[in-house]
């Protein structure tokens, strides 16, 4: 079976760069009709879908964060990142990374995820 398990710091400043990564075991990031997607879930609040980089290695990001989001990939090390710049408090999360089949947003395993805190 798919395990994800993201890693990254806990803390970032704001203005900077969110940087974080999914490591994938049991499966493939090529596998076909694969997508690896990243959500968040801000306090109180419900999942939000940012992106996902498909099997092929092409992408599609939510309209509402698609200026400052980027998903690539390292097929060698079958791994995926988001990255999320310019964030702000309101950016402060916990953050999955997600496997799914057949489509951008289609997801039915995630990881255990992590917490990201956005203050000085």
């Amino acid at each position: 079976q798919v395990q994800l398990q993201e890693s990254g710091p806990g803390l970032v400043k704001p203005s900077q760069t969110l940087s974080l990564t999914c490591t994938v075991s049991g499966g493939s990031i090529t596998t076909n009709y694969y997508y690896w997607s990243w959500i968040r879930q801000p306090p109180g609040k419900g999942l939000e879908w940012m992106g996902a980089i498909s099997y092929s290695g092409s992408t599609l990001y939510s309209p509402s964060l698609k200026s400052r989001t980027s998903i690539s990939r390292d097929t060698s090390k079958n791994q995926f990142t988001l990255q999320l710049s310019s964030v702000t408090p309101e950016d402060t999360a916990v953050y999955y990374c997600a496997s799914g089949v057949g489509g951008y947003r289609n997801y039915d395993r995630r990881g255990q995820g992590t917490q990201v805190t956005v203050s000085s």
